[in-house]
């Protein structure tokens, strides 16, 4: 029987301890030897990223002891933590930051102790053919900014330099016949999908070393060498990330169009095409903020595969037919996926369990809707689902606007258990796709430029006042929740507009010129690049100095661990808060990072945002929630 309750209080099979029973982070996919590798993050072990295998015969298991943590802090971000190669396994331990040779059930440390904890981070290797192994090191020093070199390290520990001098590098790559090496550089104030180099150089003497594509205005990714020492790699110097090919004289395009073949290198180790035979390439593209599977032949023809995932990630080939990829469903849990071009079937190798019935999952619609300087922003909604109630005819749900980090991220329609938890007790929810995303080209991502803080704040508002105009949610109950760059333009919303009545940052952002002068290098400029280099402008822009703005209760959350947006931003907002008697929660946890890792953190955190909004909403949530003290 389908009963009538309020909004906000529906009983749901979906609980927050539910949104993480089982489910892990997949990524970082890597086949070799007729073996299959990948990583999974374990909110239930404490947030430990392991190393999983399937053998040949079709056995999957954990291939290192359960003390390794398979983790590089390189950038703070890190990818690239592990290199499956000739048979065997060396890795990043994300408790001292030493390579580590994996020998059977032992782990064998690589690189030298550092002189202090972090002092030296390593990722992204690749081998030579010597064994010897090429990587980005970063060196930090006591005090005074963190130092990026390409080095190679021999089978001894010994590295050698073999670039520096440039402020960043990553994707490092062997030629075929072992004698050339490329990679990728770029320095202050760009952010590597703002302009990087590719380089490539002779291994035996890198000196001797040619830019191939890039500049400050061009962003090269994942070059890759073919069998016949060709070099292949994206680049967005049409304004979309399109593909080409350098034979070691020139360069040519294998398809240029209006679609985005690869997205913002944050971490190491991303993968959008690989190579199968006969010359093919299989792509992950975004075309139309969707995303989009496909083969490049040689003639240069694309052609898609519709397996119905509306995202893949981690694109890793055997070279021949196969392909294995993190496939995200509107319906159903990510999995990893190995589909064989060649007879269309698909095999779903490791999966997240659903955790509930199908009868729980919203289903998801893009919207495109009108925003300031008569531009269009995008968007994912997620209805009020529940077979069990619905709310009153007079009556409209309120609205959970999230916004995602970045702030170059993109979303899509995905099932998510963090998603349904809201839909199913009665809220709407939609993730916000701001100017200033990918997946939409250079011009898109560009429009946010200078204009943080105002143009990602006005399209979060005209994602909540359309759907209000529509009747689909209620107008007077408009909720705004974001992590790191989508926690600063949850709180700049707060301070600069009147549309939300409550807000949750997740290691927001408070005040920008505190943050220049104490974050990590891999951001310290890029708050340039989105705000322009005037401190008056950066006050302007931080909620911190328009704290007298806000009016509407504030829910802060924040690892103590975050070397990212570090504690104090939190602190300063909620003292700011306390000041003006504006009612808040503020929640730290210790041992957490950037981005929430541990099961018991996440089901705090999203228990106590429902708690929030119940007190800020007047509505009673269906099962137990903590006790807030909203003060």
């Amino acid at each position: 029987m389908i009963t009538t309750a309020p909004f906000g209080s529906w009983e749901s099979p979906i609980d927050a301890a539910g949104t993480v029973a089982g489910i892990v982070r997949f990524s970082d996919i890597q086949y070799d030897d007729e073996t299959l590798y990948w990583l999974e993050l374990r909110p239930s072990e404490g947030g430990r990223t392991v190393l999983v295998r399937r053998l040949p015969d079709g056995t999957i298991g954990d291939v290192l002891p359960d003390t390794a943590n398979v983790r590089t802090m390189v950038h703070e971000y890190g990818g690239g933590a592990y290199l499956a190669s000739d048979g065997e396994i060396v890795y990043s331990e994300f408790a001292d930051q030493r390579m580590y040779r994996a020998e059977g059930d032992v782990a064998i440390p690589i690189t030298p102790e550092p002189p202090r904890p972090m002092a030296l981070r390593y990722g992204d290797a690749v081998r030579a053919s010597s064994g010897s192994l090429i990587c980005v090191r970063e060196t930090h020093p006591e005090d005074g900014e963190a130092t990026n070199e390409l080095v190679l390290i021999d089978r001894d520990g010994l590295a050698t330099v073999i670039a520096s001098g440039s402020d960043f590098y990553s994707s490092p790559r062997i030629s075929p016949d072992g004698t050339r090496l490329a990679w990728i550089e770029w320095s202050h104030p760009n952010m590597p999908w703002d302009g990087t180099r590719l380089v490539v150089a002779d291994l035996e003497d890198p000196v001797d070393r040619t830019v191939v594509a890039g500049g400050p205005d061009e962003s090269i990714v994942q070059p890759e060498w073919t069998w016949d020492g060709a070099l292949v790699f994206v680049s967005d110097r049409t304004g979309w990330w399109n593909l080409y090919r350098f034979d070691g004289e020139s360069t040519t395009p294998i398809l240029e169009v209006d679609a985005e073949f690869a997205g913002p290198a944050w971490v190491f180790g991303m993968s959008w095409y690989g190579f199968l035979s006969g010359g093919r390439i299989v792509v992950a593209f975004w075309e139309n903020g969707e995303h989009s599977l496909g083969v490049i032949g040689v003639d240069g023809k694309l052609d898609r595969i519709d397996l119905g995932y509306s995202s893949h990630g981690s694109v890793v080939t055997d070279g021949d037919h196969t392909v294995w990829f993190l496939g995200a469903h509107p319906q159903r849990p990510t999995s990893l996926v190995e589909f064989d071009i060649s007879t269309g079937i698909e095999t779903i190798i490791r999966s997240n369990p659903s955790n509930v019935n199908e009868a729980w999952i919203p289903e998801s619609r893009l919207i495109t809707f009108p925003t300031t300087d008569e531009d269009v922003a995008h968007a994912v909604y997620y209805p009020p689902t529940n077979p069990t109630v619905h709310g009153p005819e007079d009556d409209r749900p309120p609205l959970l606007v999230h916004i995602h980090g970045g702030p170059t991220s993109i979303v899509y329609p995905a099932f998510s258990l963090a998603t349904a938890f809201w839909t199913s007790r009665g809220f709407g929810v939609v993730d916000v796709n701001y100017r200033g995303s990918t997946g939409f080209g250079r011009a898109f991502r560009e429009k946010l430029n200078n204009g943080w803080g105002v143009v990602d704040v006005d399209d979060a508002v005209a994602a909540a006042v359309y759907l209000a105009s529509v009747g689909e949610v209620d107008g007077d109950r408009l909720a705004i929740s974001g992590g790191s760059a989508g926690g600063y333009t949850t709180l700049a919303a707060l301070a600069f507009r009147d549309t939300f009545a409550a807000g949750a940052s997740y290691f927001g952002i408070a005040d920008i010129e505190m943050l220049m002068g104490d974050s990590h290098k891999f951001e310290s400029r890029y708050e340039i690049t989105l705000l322009g280099a005037d401190p008056a402008v950066w006050r302007e822009r931080s909620p911190l100095y328009s704290v007298d703005q806000i009016d509407v209760p504030v829910a802060l959350f924040q690892g103590l661990d975050d070397k990212v947006v570090p504690p104090n931003q939190a602190v300063v907002i909620a003292e700011a808060l306390a000041n003006r008697g504006i009612p808040f929660v503020h929640v730290e946890y210790e041992g957490e990072g950037h981005g929430f890792r541990k099961a018991e953190t996440i089901i705090h955190s999203l228990e106590t945002e429902l708690a929030f909004y119940g007190e800020v909403f007047g509505f009673t949530p269906a099962g137990g929630v903590p006790e807030i003290g909203l003060d």
